[in-house]
């Protein structure tokens, strides 16, 4: 195999007998010739290639092959016909929990899993502590497995998972379990790995392989269907999926994109009444800043406090969609800075970034410059976008120069945390509407209509 090449499937298949009735095993072990059993191809000429470094989803319907691919590759399941070759350490997060001892501790299974993954005894001793620290579950770590909750299981299973040197990582919907601050930090982990190593992600979200993966594989009954650029092949696959919900005579796919051409800034939205009146406007809920979030910088400046504030400055434990808010982000100078730069990004519980910005453009012209001690506040005043229900993340930065070319002074992931509920949004975030209308007109030669 190539030294390139890292998985190399040739002709994979993966074949099951299903026997309708008990009996029919036994009368098939006696009459061999004969058929008591249908055949089920869970893989059918399955044709793989990935290279060392690259980042690869693997998409499709329930049912599709994908985990049958994955067990494949992985070694716990071999193909009926077929040869799959593989060149490294493969790391797996197919089930949650998998390989885990019930009545063992987490302790006990943290030994268990890096040894059973290529670690010596040693080097897992040597690692335990970073292990535990990652999982974060506490004195739940001389615990029985069996007494943990999802969450949990989560996270030891991807500590483990992350400390144990593989070459090839695999996550398969892994992710779907775990509170918001802990998908942030594995997420973060995935990215970095991704610099040296290779990724396969397996997931329904097409926004998280959008996000991960540079190109995807589209898993169909058993084969693979395309394989390309992530966009294109999510995009043919979403269409796949809505052109199969009973309208196929009438979906169609056409258009193509165009350069976009700025618009006038709006009021509020006009149908703020009807949203509130239905509970679509969005809750959200907003939790304190967090000042020892995991940070890194020089730390020439800190940040010392984050607020969200109504329009008057008065502080929120809440908020709807549409609503004004001002972003607050105070930082003082631990000695002379030059240029500073305030910002934040706004991310949702897959790390993706949703909406961000710093105060570099509005101060170029006029830069500031802080002495030793001296306090710098932001001020961030915007419309809050209707977010889809679920957790989402603020992360915050000091630095000073330019936005191509600064120093970072602290940098804090996840420095305050907010949940949105009661909110139906199609897309990542739903946008404040000028107008929504609609014309009918009758075509010219349309007879009249009675009266």
């Amino acid at each position: 195999m190539s030294s390139d090449v890292v998985i190399r499937g040739k002709g994979i298949n993966k074949v099951y007998n299903i026997f309708r009735k008990p009996e029919d095993r036994l009368k098939q072990m006696v009459f061999r010739r004969k058929k008591f059993f249908d055949e089920y191809w869970a893989l059918k000429d399955v044709d793989l290639e990935i290279r060392r470094g690259e980042t690869v989803a693997l998409i499709g319907r329930n049912g599709s092959g994908k985990s049958t691919l994955l067990q494949i590759i992985t070694g716990t399941l071999q193909p009926t016909s077929g040869v799959m070759e593989v060149e490294g350490r493969v790391g797996a997060l197919l089930e949650l929990g998998a390989g885990f001892n019930p009545e063992f501790t987490g302790r006990e299974n943290v030994h268990m899993s890096a040894q059973i993954l290529g670690l010596s005894r040693d080097e897992v001793n040597a690692r335990f502590d970073t292990i535990a620290a990652f999982a974060d579950i506490g004195d739940f770590i001389d615990q029985p497995v069996k007494l943990y909750s999802s969450g949990m299981y989560a996270r030891l299973a991807f500590s483990v998972m992350a400390h144990v040197d593989t070459d090839i990582l695999i996550v398969d919907e892994i992710l779907a379990v775990g509170d918001a601050a802990f998908t942030q930090k594995c997420m973060r982990f995935i990215r970095k790995f991704k610099e040296t190593g290779t990724l396969l992600f397996v997931s329904h979200d097409v926004a998280a392989v959008l996000n991960l993966c540079d190109s995807a594989i589209w898993m169909d009954a058993g084969m693979v269907r395309a394989r390309g650029a992530a966009r294109e092949i999510c995009e043919a696959y979403q269409a796949d999926v809505e052109g199969s919900k009973g309208h196929e005579n009438d979906f169609r796919i056409g258009g193509s994109r165009k350069a976009q051409t700025g618009q006038e800034a709006f009021p509020r939205d006009h149908r703020e009444e009807t949203l509130a009146e239905f509970g679509l406007k969005g809750e959200g809920k907003v939790f304190a800043f967090d000042p020892d979030a995991p940070w890194y910088g020089q730390r020439g400046a800190t940040i010392e406090e984050v607020r969200v504030l109504d329009a008057n400055g008065a502080p929120l434990s809440s908020f709807e969609g549409g609503e004004d808010v001002r972003l607050e982000i105070r930082c003082r100078a631990e000695r002379a800075v030059e240029q500073p730069i305030i910002g934040f990004s706004v991310k949702d519980r897959l790390g993706q970034h949703l909406f961000a910005d710093n105060t570099y453009l509005t101060y170029r012209s006029t830069p500031v410059s802080l002495a030793p001690g001296d306090v710098a506040t932001a001020h961030f005043d915007f419309r809050m976008p209707y977010l889809a229900a679920g957790d989402y993340s603020l992360s915050v930065a000091v630095a000073s120069g330019t936005q191509d070319d600064h120093v970072q002074h602290h940098w804090i992931d996840d420095a305050l945390l907010f949940k949105v509920t009661k909110i139906s949004v199609k897309g990542l975030i739903g946008i404040p509407m000028r107008d929504i209308r609609m014309s009918v007109s009758q075509p010219a030669d349309s007879p009249p209509k009675d009266t």
